[in-house]
This record gives C-alpha cells, sequence and structure tokens, in this order.
C-alpha cells in the first residue's frame, strides 16, 4: 500500500480541482502559490484521458449549440472545430 501524507492529498486536491474546470488563478491562491507555474506543472497531474474527455466535452457543447441553431432556424455557420482521433 502507497505511503499517504497530507503533501500527497495536496497533490490530489489540486489535480481533482483543475479536472471539475476551477480556475487556475483560484487554484493558486487556494495552494498558496506565489507562482501559477507551481500550480499548474507541478501539482496538477493530468494526462492523456483528460485531454481526450476535454475535446469530448467540446464537441458536445458544439453539437449543443448546432442543434440549438437549428432549432431556432439560424442558418449554420462554417467554423469547425478540431477533431481528436
Amino acid at each position: 500500500m502507497p505511503n499517504i501524507t497530507p503533501h500527497v492529498c495536496r497533490h490530489t486536491y489540486c489535480s481533482n480541482q483543475a479536472k471539475a474546470g476551477m480556475n487556475p488563478k483560484t487554484l493558486q491562491y487556494l495552494m498558496g502559490h506565489s507562482d501559477i507555474g507551481v500550480t499548474l506543472n507541478t501539482y496538477t497531474h493530468l494526462g492523456l484521458e483528460d485531454a481526450a474527455e476535454e475535446l469530448h466535452r467540446m464537441e458536445e457543447a458544439e453539437a449543443a449549440r448546432r442543434e440549438q441553431e437549428k432549432l431556432a432556424g439560424k442558418s449554420q455557420d462554417s467554423q469547425k472545430l478540431f477533431k481528436a482521433v
């Protein structure tokens, strides 16, 4: 079993808040870091799965926007988002 310390809990808290979409500057303040780089580069542990999930959320938001435009009878513009493969 891994050694879980209060410091490990800080990393977990920071990563979970970043994944939940907390504003990075707010998270920096709550963590007590003077530099945003420490918050984003050292304390948040995000990976490929997190990036794929974020792209999926963006695609869902775009689909919802298109559906709203369709229901409202507006013409769709030609803006396209990047697609994750």
